[in-house]
């Protein structure tokens, strides 16, 4: 018999529970509280009345406001729940959360390569990147010519990974234009490729010589690049595949040794988010983050459309004013931008999220908010930036998964988890992606798909300090080489996705 309480209470000031299982109409709930109606898995039930206009509570914050007067034991969401604005108190640094970073003797350490430069990989591939869509085709079939059989020679080599693009001279801002730099310099810097080869077209807005001007790549035995109008594009591929075959054997020595966690950079990242995933994947992926920081590594929380609305709890946790502000300062620009592209920022969450249960942008936020764990916020980076902060930072990326992920990646994140509800089957190369579900339906559903079953807080069985040491221990055994599920299907060559902000002209 499940002796489980049906429902989840995550505040005594919440006047909404979140329904465990599924509820028909006249099930009692919290001792003496009745259902009126049927309430789907996840999703919220009123613990008291609370009349038109008044603020729904959960997280013991405000995430939306009655539509109309709800009765207690009425299922609440979208048909009678609402987003509106209102003022949040910023509060600059009040919660301020240094980490106690462990002693040197009791350091983790992962089975990691280490680059001649110093940087810490996670994994060792050649990488083919092309510059602009033009010469995507070109890069892909560089990649595409190096197989399991041709590459068996080569143990030590991870794959020949081809990162393409869809941007182009008409596409984007000169905002766009830096970002899409930024991201192509920072994956051919990246500690995680042995070798690189850049190809571009020739005639494209980012020249190949403002390129490594900018972003310091410097040509040599491990990055070569190659423009196509200068031979065409049978010579351009014939010259791709010789630079590969020169530098595999120089891949193929890399062998791993303990490395110091200290040295890891974890991305976190959430989709297909369910309201489960703000009280399970979400927090212990923040737990986890804390015993990575505590270790004197790096954490980067991202997605500012899914922190919007609770960037003020951020803020409290801010080093210095200047650095909440920052965080402020990125909120404001999305607004200003998506005034601009006649949206708004609570167009999300998606179909799919709603269906598992989350109603407006200020939930989805709260329970997203909960990856970057608790201790301070360090610093705030613009788009695919370098993170050089250790401990607990943001980055300014849009909520699409690819574009969020290839923008911390390219800033240097080496690890990276991502939690689902609704079952995402994202993964990312060169850095590999933890999957996290939220709930044991999904997980037992996808379990090829998914790395760790979070859905254990959700059942009963794990506490969010137990969930994070699970997590915490999977990503220092990916980092060691094991592969994660993601990987074992082969994801990540198409996930490389950069952000142009802008007008395609």
């Amino acid at each position: 018999m499940d002796t489980q309480p049906r429902i989840i209470r995550l505040h005594t000031n919440d006047n909404v529970v979140v329904a465990r299982s599924e509820f028909d109409a006249g099930k009692t709930f919290e001792s003496e509280l009745v259902t009126n109606e049927a309430i789907p898995a996840g999703h919220k039930i009123a613990t008291t009345k609370i009349d038109k206009n008044q603020p729904v509570r959960k997280y013991d914050q405000i995430i939306g406001f009655a539509s109309c007067d709800i009765a207690s034991g009425e299922h609440v969401h979208e048909h009678n729940m609402t987003y509106a604005d209102f003022e949040r108190d910023y509060q600059f640094g009040v919660g301020r959360n240094d980490a106690t970073i462990v002693p040197d003797e009791e350091r983790r350490t992962f089975q990691g390569i280490r680059r001649a430069n110093g940087a810490a990989a996670t994994r060792n591939y050649i990488g083919v990147i092309s510059t602009v869509n033009c010469s995507a085709t070109v890069a892909k079939k560089v990649a595409d010519f190096f197989n399991s059989e041709t590459l068996s020679e080569y143990p030590n080599v991870d794959g020949v990974v081809a990162l393409t693009h869809g941007w182009g001279c008409g596409t984007g801002t000169r905002e766009g234009q830096l970002m899409v730099q930024r991201c192509v310099g920072g994956f051919a810097r990246h500690p995680n490729f042995a070798g690189m080869v850049l190809i571009g077209l020739g005639c494209e807005v980012l020249q190949m010589k403002l390129l490594t001007d900018r972003e310091n790549l410097v040509v040599s035995d491990t990055l070569q690049t190659y423009i196509i109008q200068d031979a065409g594009a049978r010579a351009a591929l014939e010259q791709g595949i010789d630079s590969v075959k020169q530098m595999l054997p120089i891949a193929n020595q890399a062998t791993r040794e303990p490395i110091p966690a200290i040295e890891l950079t974890l991305a976190l990242e959430c989709g297909g988010s369910d309201a489960y995933s703000g009280i399970s994947a979400n927090p212990g992926l923040g737990a986890a983050a804390d015993l990575l920081i505590k270790e004197g590594g790096t954490a980067c929380l991202a997605e500012t459309p899914e922190i919007y609305g609770a960037e003020h709890l951020l803020t409290r946790r801010a080093v210095s004013k200047e650095v909440g502000e920052k965080l402020v300062e990125r909120v404001r620009w999305w607004e200003e931008y998506t005034r601009k592209n006649d949206t708004v920022l609570n167009n999300n969450p998606a179909p799919g999220n709603k269906a598992g249960g989350l109603t407006t942008i200020l939930e989805k936020s709260l329970g997203a908010v909960a990856k970057g764990g608790t201790t301070t916020l360090m610093d705030v980076y613009e788009y695919a930036m370098p993170i050089t902060s250790k401990g607990f930072v943001f980055m300014d990326t849009p909520g699409y998964d690819p574009v969020s992920v290839t923008g911390m990646v390219a800033g240097g994140a080496n690890i990276a988890c991502f939690s689902t509800g609704r079952g995402s089957v994202f993964g990312s190369k060169p850095t590999p992606c933890i999957k996290l579900a939220t709930n044991s339906e999904m997980y037992n559903r996808m379990s090829e798909d998914m790395d760790v079953n979070c859905g254990v807080v959700v059942d009963g069985d794990a506490s969010i300090d137990e969930l994070g040491e699970i997590i915490f221990e999977k990503i220092l055994a990916t980092a060691s080489g094991e592969l994660s599920q993601s990987e074992l299907f082969g994801l990540g060559d198409l996930e490389f996705l950069p952000w142009a902000a802008g007008a395609t002209l």
